[in-house]
């Protein structure tokens, strides 16, 4: 996978300021659980559950592993999802995903799972129990907080009452914060969810969906406009329409972009600027993120390194950086919080 020097730069990236951004607190909003779950770690559960993989060993399935488009890449994403499948399995899944964000002072993730995948492996409430035992292990280990969205994938239409009870039943137990829409965008429009959402909305659960990643900004506005979501993840198609663009704008609806996913999946050129430079042009409300960091050798410090060699500043980054904080779904003490000592960080490192 490409590295921050391998995509469109415009400036080197001084090695003093990339360690002030490891050291930035910070806050993240899309990663998927599955996705920042190493190749490794992934043939090992393989080995230990009995799952047959398209590889014999770790070198060929890390072969298999280096997709060659969107689809190649959902391939990966579902052929990695089946080795995992006890609840020894989510555990130590989301222990390792706390001590890998605590390497980048990541304070607070809320990280989607791709529920639907793994709901006929294990109970509902056993696979929430494995989350739980993991959040805790892995707070107390490394003080980082993670909770979950549950995820619907689009070209899975037939699960979404499951997991709505799912996406319940975890937020009740404090493990969950709300329902998100993944997966294939074309040919699963936002309305064939519409009446899901809308349970949820009555449930009190928080409402994101990915839109504008794959397709065109059109289907943004309908998952605004259908779906009520409070974030939209990814959303680069975004800048095809002036009315979305507007739409948004004016509504201060905030976009989960994630760079080095956009530039591995191929829905941005390795030759071009990243889209978020322009979406901030316009006004529009962005937060960076790492999608599925372990699948494309990249992590959140990375992201930010990568806008960095693009011409961002480090006082944009961090304002960047504050928006995830202010638009997360924790608490507003918790927030307040993460922002004081984000301020405090900006004191010391912005000139």
């Amino acid at each position: 996978m490409p590295g921050y020097d391998q995509v469109y730069n415009s400036r080197p990236v001084p090695e003093d300021l990339q360690k002030r951004l490891r050291a930035m607190p910070k806050v993240e909003l899309h990663v998927h659980l599955e996705g920042a779950t190493s190749p490794e770690a992934i043939f090992r559960m393989a080995r230990r559950n009995g799952i047959s993989l398209p590889a014999t060993d770790l070198q060929s399935w890390d072969a298999f592993c280096q997709f060659t488009d969107f689809n190649h890449f959902i391939t990966v994403y579902e052929t990695s999802t089946r080795c995992m499948l006890t609840a020894t399995d989510f555990t130590e899944m989301v222990i390792d995903f706390c001590e890998r964000q605590a390497r980048h002072n990541v304070r607070y993730t809320e990280a989607y799972l791709s529920t639907g995948l793994h709901l006929e492996k294990l109970p509902a409430r056993e696979l929430i129990t494995a989350l739980e035992s993991g959040t805790r292990e892995g707070e107390r280990r490394y003080g980082t907080r993670v909770r979950f969205i549950p995820d619907i994938s689009r070209e899975r239409p037939w699960q979404q009452d499951g997991i709505l009870s799912f996406a319940v039943e975890a937020a009740r137990r404090g493990v969950g914060l709300g329902l998100g829409l993944g997966g294939i965008e074309t040919g699963y429009p936002p309305r064939l969810f519409q009446e899901t959402y809308e349970k949820a909305h009555k449930a009190g659960l928080h409402l994101v969906a990915h839109a504008g990643e794959t397709t065109g900004a059109e289907g943004i506005r309908e998952t605004v406009q259908l779906l009520h979501v409070e974030r939209i993840g990814h959303g680069i198609r975004v800048l095809d329409d002036e009315g979305v663009i507007d739409l948004l704008r004016r509504d201060r609806v905030p976009f989960e972009v994630s760079p080095q996913s956009n530039y591995c999946t191929g829905v941005v050129s390795l030759g071009q600027p990243h889209p978020v430079r322009a979406m901030q042009d316009r006004g529009l409300l962005c937060t960076i993120n790492s999608d599925d960091p372990a699948m494309f050798s990249s992590d959140l410090s990375n992201e930010y390194v990568t806008l960095a060699a693009q011409g961002f500043s480090l006082e944009e980054l961090v304002s960047l950086d504050r928006n995830a904080a202010l638009v997360s779904f924790m608490s507003q003490s918790e927030k307040e919080g993460v922002v004081e000592m984000l301020d405090a960080f900006a004191r010391d490192a912005v000139p």
